[in-house]
């Protein structure tokens, strides 16, 4: 109603309303923690633990066992402590989440919570909606029956632009006037318009009929010409009471026409002849219609018939007697709205990923299907509907939602029921949606992402993330994102951990030998506060590895310290402690003071660090030497830096006083540098090894 009066009738208020049930389901739904945080929380407890066990047992020992005062041992502990704590691990966390969260802004998908940009990068399952995200949202027509013949119709969107074919191959209109007769009856029986503006084709109305006006252009109709020729005088709108629309027109030779359109069972029970392709009018065939209706549905288009009839010329009503029989059908059209290539290209990444993509939605099952199968989703022909899901028990649908990809006809309650099935079974999940409907669902998945054009506010607020641009692509980019953030995480984790380990072992050595120490506590918190963090810092600038969209989804419950990274953690570590002790006593066996040889063996450890960022940069790979060598911006910026701060504290006469340093010669210097290529060789040697131990693990081929 764009004017007048009306009155409504109260029927529920607050919680007995449609939008006050969603909001006691929104209640009831648990938040679920992000993988980060709660992989973050265990590592946080066990290093914390481990520190002050360690800590305990050193004090102990030195104490009772080592002859020191309690003083000396006590800052010798101290120093461990200092040495083993991850202290820029919180800021560089920070950092790399933030610069994520960038960078998924520049590919139009904003991120309202900083840890889930990781999270999507973990999930082994994306639940979407169809029309929209997967689909382009724009009805297309892409078949036309008549009496004799199925056409196909090329074309996507509403541009006019597109070609009618006959067993692939174009037809000539002029030999089927019959389309034209068709199409002249689509347009006129429509109230939507379709224009180009800046380039980009769209429609006015309806976008259904908007697509029929389309259809009549590549039928050789022109739609504004037909329509002033022949005015419409009278209409009766379409309802789904009816189930059709009809309209009238007058042209201006004095004839008149009605034209119908609407649900084929309907139109077809309306009519009492057909449109033969020889001559005007011929019995009507029933059940050839309803088969080719069947037909054009199972491929997952939207049917819709044509029919008309002649009108007197005197009146200018219509009325529903008028319409009800004695109609010629024209034929049927069969509209789709077509998927996204992006997505399509998307679905592809994401099985190759390991990613499950799975489809819900309201329309029909048939439907449902066919565009599923022309996204590439796995068992596309396995399409579970609400009322079966309604008639599941969990344990039986937790089992169905982990074999099924397709879900049809489902309400708000089934989105909800299907994301506690799938995390049931082990499985991480993301949620899309846009209506208020779909809110629960969003706030119990694992990671809700809510449409940013078309989703309400109640959808956003419950989401972790918004996509400006509604584009399941740009989910398929996120989790590219996310797989690249936990990565970078988990390289300045295993970069940090063995330096502090060499750290603390070179210092745990000394004291259960009794020797002294090699590196003062105060030399290890520049180190760590210094020259660990700033190159550590620049792990959070790398891009994906080539790999990275080919490996299975990480588990929900893997630890960050697994058996790959306590492995190298231990090995890295004792290559820095042997480096630390190794020019420390060298350096001694040469005559140099113990100022000297402790500034060797700080200097030596962040060469050692420099040269074990290269090597850290390609965790899951060798690394290409030229590529490894050069390092991105961001790597040489900070290997640039430490080396001048490096100089600064060696050699400044204000570093000596806070650090007790000493001035190093050439030959020293070089001996400190030579430790870095060593470092870097052995590790490639060892990381060679792991990949050639490890089983080849196959992943299915994505559709071509």
């Amino acid at each position: 109603m764009a004017a007048g009066t009306g009155r409504g009738v109260v029927v529920a208020t607050g919680a007995d309303t449609e939008i006050g049930r969603i909001s006691g389901m929104l209640e009831t739904v648990e938040t679920t923690t992000t993988p980060l945080l709660k992989q973050m929380e265990g590592f946080a407890r066990t290093i914390t633990l481990a520190i002050l066990a360690l800590a305990a047992l050193i004090l102990g020992f030195g104490y009772f066992g080592s002859g020191l005062s309690f003083s000396e041992i006590f800052m010798a502990v101290v120093g461990l402590s200092v040495a083993a704590i991850p202290e820029g691990l919180p800021a560089i966390l920070t950092v790399t989440l933030a610069i994520g969260v960038q960078g998924m802004a520049a590919r139009r998908a904003i991120v309202r919570r900083l840890p889930a940009i990781e999270a999507l990068g973990s999930v082994s399952v994306i639940c979407s909606d169809k029309t929209g995200t997967l689909t382009k949202n724009e009805m297309t027509v892409a078949s036309v029956a008549t009496a004799r013949r199925l056409f196909q119709v090329t074309g996507t969107g509403y541009g006019p632009g597109g070609r009618v074919l006959l067993d692939d191959t174009e037809v000539d209109l002029e030999t089927y006037p019959l389309l034209g007769d068709l199409a002249r009856g689509a347009i006129l029986c429509n109230d939507s318009d379709i224009a180009e503006v800046d380039g980009r084709w769209s429609v006015t109305g309806d976008p259904m009929e908007g697509a029929l006006v389309s259809f009549g252009w590549k039928a050789g109709q022109d739609p504004t010409a037909l329509r002033e020729a022949n005015p419409q005088t009278d209409a009766i709108p379409f309802d789904a009471a009816h189930r059709f629309m009809a309209t009238l027109h007058h042209d201006h030779q004095g004839g008149a026409a009605i034209h119908v359109k609407g649900a084929p069972e309907q139109v077809i029970a309306m009519c009492a002849a057909q449109h033969g392709e020889e001559n005007g009018h011929e019995a009507l065939d029933a059940e050839y219609w309803h088969a080719r209706a069947h037909e054009i549905a199972a491929q997952g288009q939207r049917v819709l018939a044509v029919a008309t009839k002649p009108a007197d010329p005197g009146r200018q009503t219509l009325t529903f007697d008028d319409v009800d029989s004695d109609l010629m059908l024209l034929g049927l059209v069969g509209l789709i709205d077509p998927p996204r290539e992006e997505a399509i290209a998307a679905v592809a990444d994401c099985r190759a990923a390991g990613i499950r993509v799975k489809m819900i939605t309201g329309d029909h099952a048939g439907t449902a299907s066919a565009i599923a199968r022309a996204l590439g989703l796995e068992n596309a022909q396995d399409v579970l509907t609400g009322a079966e899901i309604d008639r599941l028990s969990p344990p039986d649908l937790r089992r169905a939602a982990e074999r099924t990809d397709v879900f049809a006809r489902t309400s708000p309650e089934h989105k909800l029921r299907l994301v506690e099935a799938l995390q049931a079974g082990g499985a991480a999940v993301a949620m899309t949606g846009d209506g208020v409907n779909d809110a629960p669902a969003l706030k119990r998945a694992d990671i809700g992402v809510a449409m940013g054009r078309t989703g309400t506010e109640a959808a956003k607020e419950a989401a972790e993330i918004v996509l400006a641009d509604d584009n399941f692509a740009t989910i398929a980019q996120a989790v590219r994102a996310g797989r690249t953030v936990y990565d970078n995480l988990k390289k300045a984790i295993v970069f940090l951990l063995p330096v502090n380990g060499g750290e603390a072992l070179a210092l745990i050595v000394a004291l259960l030998l009794g020797l002294t120490l090699p590196i003062t506590p105060v030399q290890i918190l520049w180190v760590n506060m210094v020259s660990s963090v700033v190159l550590a810092m620049a792990l959070a600038f790398e891009g994906p590895e080539p790999d990275i969209m080919r490996r299975p989804p990480r588990r929900v419950d893997e630890p960050i310290l697994s058996r790959f990274v306590l492995w190298r953690v231990g090995f890295v570590s004792l290559l820095f402690c042997a480096g630390i002790f190794g020019t420390f006593t060298l350096a001694q066996a040469q005559g140099a003071s113990l100022e000297v040889a402790r500034t060797i063996a700080v200097n030596t450890l962040v060469v050692m660090e420099i040269f074990y960022l290269f090597s850290v940069r390609f965790l899951n790979t060798s690394s290409p030497s030229l590529r490894a060598v050069l390092g991105t911006r961001p790597v040489l910026i900070a290997v640039a830096a430490v080396t001048v701060l490096q100089f600064a504290f060696t050699y400044a006469p204000f570093m000596e006083a806070f650090f007790d340093t000493r001035p190093l010669s050439l030959a020293q210097g070089l001996m400190v540098v030579a430790i870095g290529p060593v470092l870097l060789l052995i590790l490639e040697i060892e990381k060679r090894a792991l990949r050639l131990s490890r089983p080849v693990v196959t992943h299915p081929t994505p559709p071509q």
